[in-house]
This record gives C-alpha cells, sequence and structure tokens, in this order.
C-alpha cells in the first residue's frame, strides 16, 4: 500500500519516464504511410487497429441529433451548465491588440489573432470522456478559432459514444471525426483529401498519440507531451483524513501510473489517512489501478512545518495541488510551482476536472515549474507592429547603423544608411 517516504526519496521517487523507442518507431511508420498513402491508409489503419470498417469518416448530422435523444436528461443538464462555466472562466483570460503613439509619431503595437484551424484529439473507444470535449474546445473557441476539427476513436459497431458527440455539439466543434491514434494525428498535421491540415493539435490519448503529436512538432503546434497525472495534497492536523484519503484516491484511480502525494507535519494525520485509504479502496471500481498507482507511485512525506512542506511541493511541481490547512489563503504566496491549486476541504480536485471553469489540461510530471495549463493563449498568436515616423528614424538611425556595423551586417546598416541620406539630400534643396 501506500508508504511513508523521507523527502529526498519522494523527489527521486516522483520522477518517471515513460517513451519507448518501439513504440516510436511504429509511430514514424504510421505518419510517413498517411504523408505518402492518405485516406486508402486511414481506412485501412482503423480497420486495423479498431477492427471497423468505415465508408465514412465524418460524422453526419443524423448522429449527432441521435446521440442527443440517447444521453440521460440529467448528463445533459449538468453537461450544459460546466460548458457555460467554463467559457465564463476562459472569456477573462481574452487579450487584445493594441497600439501606443508616440510624440513623434511612431507607433508601436502588438496584434492579437486566433490561430485558424485546430485539431482536437478525443480517446475513444471503449473510454468517453466529455470532460475533454469541454476543455479543449472552448477555449479555442472563445480565442475565435475560426474552424475546429475533432477527432476520435469510433466503437466496434462504427459509432461514437453519445456523450462525446453531445459535448461536441454544445461545445462548438465544426467538424468530427471518426478515427483515433497516431494515423489521427498524422492526418491532423499533414492533412488529406478528407481531413484538412491543422494549425495545433490538442488533446490527450495514449503512448502513440503522444509520441506522435512530439513527432509532427514543428508541421503543426501541440499544446504538450503529457505524462501521468497527478497530485500533492499539504494537508495539517486540521484536515479530515477521509477527504485527504478520498482526493488520493480519485487522482489515483486515473492510471497505474498516476501519482498521489501527502505533505503533513502531522504524525497522528498521515496515520489516519493510511486508515481511510486502505478502507476506501475496498469499496472502489478501480480498485486494483487506484492500489498499484498507490503503491508504486504514491507517498505520504512527515515534515518538520507547513513552510518545509510548501519547499517541498514546489520541488515536485505538481499537476494538481490541493492545500487542506486551516488557514490556506495565508499560504497561497508560497506556491511557486503547480498547475491548478484547489483551497480549502470543500474544493476537491475532482470539481475542477469537471465544473468549476478553469481548464483540467495541465502541466504534468513536474513541467508546472516552466508550463501553464491550456487556455485562450494557447490558440492565439501576437503580432508586434512597428510604424515608425521620419523624426524617429533621422533621431534614431546612427544608433541602429552602429549596432548593425557591430554586428558585422551591413546592409542591415545600409538600409537605414540610403533613408537618412535621401533625407538629407531633401533638406539640402
Amino acid at each position: 500500500m501506500i508508504a511513508i517516504v523521507k523527502p529526498d526519496e519522494l523527489v527521486k521517487h516522483k520522477q518517471f519516464k515513460s517513451i519507448q523507442q518501439k513504440e516510436e518507431h511504429v509511430v514514424k511508420e504510421i505518419i510517413e504511410l498517411v504523408k505518402a498513402e492518405g485516406d486508402p491508409i486511414l481506412y485501412e489503419l482503423t480497420h486495423r487497429f479498431d477492427g471497423v470498417l468505415l465508408d465514412s469518416f465524418m460524422v453526419r448530422k443524423e448522429e449527432i441529433e441521435q446521440a442527443f435523444a440517447e444521453v440521460d436528461p440529467d448528463f445533459l443538464q449538468a453537461v450544459s451548465e460546466a460548458a457555460e462555466r467554463i467559457r465564463r472562466y476562459h472569456e477573462k483570460q481574452k487579450q487584445y491588440s493594441w497600439m501606443d503613439p508616440e510624440e513623434d509619431g511612431t507607433i508601436l503595437g502588438q496584434i492579437v489573432r486566433p490561430l485558424e484551424r485546430v485539431g482536437v484529439y478525443v480517446p475513444g473507444g471503449r473510454a468517453a470522456y466529455p470532460s475533454t470535449v469541454l476543455m479543449n474546445v472552448l477555449p479555442a473557441k472563445v480565442a475565435g478559432v475560426s474552424e475546429v476539427i475533432m477527432v476520435t476513436p469510433p466503437l466496434s459497431d462504427g459509432n461514437i459514444h453519445a456523450s462525446i458527440l453531445v459535448a461536441a455539439k454544445i461545445a462548438g466543434v465544426d467538424t468530427i471525426y471518426k478515427i483515433g491514434g497516431a494515423q489521427a494525428i498524422a492526418a491532423l498535421a499533414y492533412g488529406t483529401d478528407t481531413i484538412p491540415q491543422v494549425d495545433k493539435i490538442v488533446g490527450p490519448g495514449n503512448i502513440y498519440v503522444a509520441l506522435a503529436k512530439k513527432a509532427v512538432y514543428g508541421q503543426v503546434d501541440i499544446d504538450s507531451i503529457a505524462g501521468p497525472s497527478d497530485i500533492v495534497v499539504i494537508a495539517d492536523k486540521a484536515a479530515n483524513p477521509t477527504y485527504v484519503a478520498a482526493d488520493m484516491l480519485a487522482q489515483a484511480e486515473h492510471d497505474p501510473l498516476s501519482s498521489a502525494i501527502l505533505l503533513t507535519p502531522s504524525v497522528h494525520l498521515a496515520e489516519q489517512v493510511i486508515i481511510e485509504i486502505e478502507q476506501q479502496l475496498g469499496d472502489m471500481n478501480r480498485h486494483e489501478i487506484a492500489a498499484s498507482a498507490l503503491k508504486n507511485r504514491g507517498g505520504i512525506c512527515i515534515t518538520n512545518d507547513l513552510p518545509e512542506a510548501f519547499a517541498l511541493m514546489n520541488q515536485l511541481a505538481p499537476e494538481h495541488l490541493e492545500i487542506l490547512i486551516e488557514k490556506p489563503w495565508d499560504f497561497l504566496s508560497q506556491v511557486k510551482n503547480a498547475g491548478a491549486i484547489f483551497l480549502g476541504e470543500y474544493s476537491p480536485e475532482a470539481i475542477g476536472d469537471y465544473f468549476a471553469g478553469p481548464n483540467h489540461v495541465l502541466p504534468t510530471e513536474g513541467t508546472s515549474r516552466f508550463f501553464s495549463g491550456l487556455g485562450v493563449d494557447s490558440f492565439i498568436k501576437k503580432m508586434s507592429l512597428i510604424s515608425y515616423s521620419r523624426k524617429a528614424l533621422l533621431r534614431d538611425g546612427a544608433r541602429v547603423m552602429t549596432l548593425a556595423h557591430t554586428e558585422g551586417l551591413g546592409a542591415h546598416a545600409y538600409s537605414i544608411q540610403v533613408r537618412l541620406d535621401k533625407e538629407k539630400a531633401g533638406e539640402n534643396k
């Protein structure tokens, strides 16, 4: 079960690398096939990997309408409300173009433009993750992306989960294709007769999807190469051990490689959490997955005090950070590295996964040291604007030429000189 470990052991214990050379070779072969053969190989690979013979990749309007008829009304209400909250949150992230006129007539500024076409990968098959649809599509739509294309693997009968189609319609997906795996990523990156090339690919997937995104980066942009999900809980003696255990197990049930770590200065709390974990595990439908994650990548660390707990957390740089202490706001300033922060006992990580509004696509494996979660910024580009005036060029031209000559770039300097010479000649007339 979960073990109590020392701080130095915990940091080493957290490190994980999952990329394998064998899978990389397979992915490269698939990408080259899709680049060379297009749609025909996509149909063949879908038959080979998903066991489905399709006559068309595109999801029809009638299929989406049927999905709305199939889903439970409670689900429809929940996903609609979640979408509205997610949309409202991301609206606050929007950035706008600006221009700054100076007294000499110079205008400097920044032009903000959305990407034109984005591809969203949504895991499918036996799994159904409508929350993934909302979290990846809605920020793109808020940013102003003209066309959002979604790809997702079909079920054995050639259909897509009704919940996925409903979420896609509510989020505003423009086109949905029944295709998954590395071949879907390749199709989005390079385009085929059926599937148009995109500017960026986002969304989670298995090792083949992750490696395919890595391989096509540069041809298109991607969100990240996500690793297994993780959480760090910082708790003191005032924390409820039932809540702490439940939140750690909620993270552990994702994947055998998920990481759930508790940092606490309270030995008593640690002991109670271990008891709670053992009790709650017995009632979980994903018991084996959670147990494996806690055994291999879970841990409880007894710290000297809360400042030490926060210092250690910043080294781990978790994807999710829960602060379950008596006065959580008093310690917020000590948080330097975390993908998302959950303050207080009424803010379990699950509320962020589905409903609160902030994005649940977050940096994993310690990369919150330098990455941010998915958001509106992920779907825009910024262009600088320079409009120099005659007066400003005459004032600054010599300085520019000095810098250009220092770097040995004579043509740069000459492009300034010809303008200065022309202006001086005009003044002498």
